[in-house]
C-alpha cells in the first residue's frame, strides 16, 4: 500500500524544498501523511473546477503546481469560494501537495522542460544558487546515543548530498570532561576528569536548516551540554539555481522563435516584445511570471527571455535594455510541466492511477 508520505517522499527528492523561493509555500499543505493513496491528479492550480474533478475521480492526492493556503488563514468556512473548495477536499479525504518553485528550478523541472522543447544546448541556471549556504555539523556522542542523534540530524534536514540522503561520517575516539559542582553529568561523576568512549558524527547541512539541526541534537543527546562544531563550507558550483539559459542550435528571427514556442506549448496568441526580424540565439527562460528575472537575463547577455507573463513596465524595461520577450501566457508556460509530472509519477508508481487534470483550462481568453 502506498501512502501520502510515500508519494511526498519521492516528490521531495525530485524537487527538494530548499530549491523553492523563500516566499513560497511548498510541501504537503492539506491531508494526512498516513492516508492510503491509489489515485493521484496533477494540476496547475486547485480551483473549484479542478477540485471537483479530483473528488469525482476519487483522487486521494492532488499534486498542484500553485500552492493552496498561500496567505495566512484565520478561518475556514463555507462563506468563501476557497473555503467551500477546501472543505469539500477535506470531506472527501483528498490531500494536497505543491512543489511550485522547487519544481520550476529542479533538474528536470519546468524551466529545463521548456529548454528541452526548444532544443537548447549549453543549458545552465539563469540565476545561480548561492554556493555559501552549506554547513558541516560535527557532534560528539557516546555510543548509546549514536543512532538516535544521527536519526534526529537526518530528520531535521542534515545529510543530503545530491540524490543521496542520510549521509554522514563516524569516527571513534575518546572524549574528556571535568564537571563542576553545578554539573549533572549523564556519564561519570562531577568533580573529576572523566574519559569516555565517544563517536565523532558529522554531516553536511543547508544553512537554512542549521537551527533545527542543533535543536534536534540537543533533544536527542543524553548529555547535559552536548559538544558540537559548525563549519561553513565553500562548495564548487552545483549547477543549480533559478531559471535557465541556453543556446538555440542556430540563430533565427525573433518571430520564428515565437512561432516555435507557440507550437511547442500548444499556446494561443503569443506576446512578443521586440523586432520580429531581429536574430536571436541566446535564450533565457523563467516560467510563470518572470519579471523579476529581467535583470538576470540582461546580465547573462540573453537575446530573448521566454516567460509566461509580465507587467507593462517590464515590457518597457526590456525594450530599453535591448532584450526581446516571448510571452505565451502563464498557463501555457507551466501546464506542460504538470503533464510531464503526471508521467513521472506514473513511471515511479505504476500501480497508481495518475492523471493530469482534464478539465483545467487557461482562464485567459482572447477575443
Amino acid at each position: 500500500m502506498f501512502t501520502v508520505a510515500t508519494v511526498v517522499d519521492f516528490l521531495d527528492r525530485f524537487a527538494p524544498r530548499h530549491l523553492a523561493a523563500d516566499w513560497d509555500n511548498v510541501g504537503l499543505l492539506l491531508g494526512e501523511w498516513s492516508a492510503a493513496v491509489e489515485r493521484v491528479m496533477t494540476c496547475l492550480t486547485v480551483t473549484p473546477a479542478s477540485a471537483a474533478e479530483a473528488i469525482a475521480g476519487r483522487a486521494n492526492l492532488i499534486v498542484t503546481h500553485h500552492p493552496i493556503l498561500f496567505h495566512g488563514v484565520k478561518r475556514l468556512t463555507d462563506a468563501t469560494a476557497e473555503g467551500r473548495m477546501l472543505l469539500g477536499l477535506i470531506r472527501a479525504g483528498v490531500a494536497v501537495y505543491s512543489p511550485h518553485t522547487a519544481f520550476d528550478n529542479t533538474r528536470g523541472g519546468i524551466n529545463e522542460l521548456l529548454a528541452h522543447r526548444l532544443a537548447l544546448t549549453e543549458v545552465g541556471p539563469l540565476r545561480r544558487a548561492a554556493e555559501c549556504g552549506q554547513m558541516k555539523v560535527v557532534v560528539f556522542v557516546p555510543e548509546q546515543d549514536l543512532n538516535r542523534v544521527a536519526d534526529a540530524l537526518f530528520a531535521a534536514g542534515a545529510g543530503q548530498i545530491g540524490e543521496y540522503r542520510e549521509c554522514s561520517f563516524r569516527l571513534a575516539g575518546i572524549g574528556t570532561f571535568f564537571g563542576t559542582e553545578a554539573a549533572h553529568p549523564t556519564i561519570g561523576q562531577k568533580g573529576r576528569r572523566e574519559e569516555v568512549n565517544e563517536w565523532r558524527l558529522e554531516a553536511v547541512c543547508p544553512a537554512s536548516c542549521i537551527e533545527a539541526v542543533i535543536a534536534a541534537i540537543r533533544q536527542a543527546h543524553s548529555y547535559e551540554e552536548p559538544a558540537f562544531d559548525i563549519y561553513p563550507l565553500h562548495t564548487p558550483s552545483s549547477g543549480r539555481g533559478e531559471g535557465r539559459i541556453g543556446m538555440l542550435p542556430r540563430g533565427q528571427p525573433l518571430g520564428e522563435l515565437a512561432a516555435a514556442v507557440k507550437a511547442a506549448l500548444q499556446a494561443g496568441p503569443v506576446q512578443v516584445i521586440g523586432d520580429l526580424q531581429t536574430p536571436v540565439q541566446r535564450v533565457a527562460i523563467a516560467c510563470g511570471a518572470g519579471g523579476e528575472m529581467l535583470s538576470d537575463a540582461v546580465r547573462a547577455r540573453a537575446d530573448v527571455l521566454l516567460s509566461g507573463e509580465m507587467r507593462f513596465h517590464d515590457y518597457l524595461q526590456a525594450r530599453a535594455e535591448g532584450l526581446a520577450l516571448v510571452l505565451p501566457g502563464h498557463y501555457a508556460s507551466e501546464r506542460c510541466g504538470i503533464e510531464e509530472l503526471a508521467e513521472r509519477l506514473r513511471g515511479q508508481f505504476p500501480q497508481l492511477h495518475v492523471w493530469a487534470s482534464k478539465h483545467e483550462t487557461d482562464p485567459v481568453q482572447w477575443v
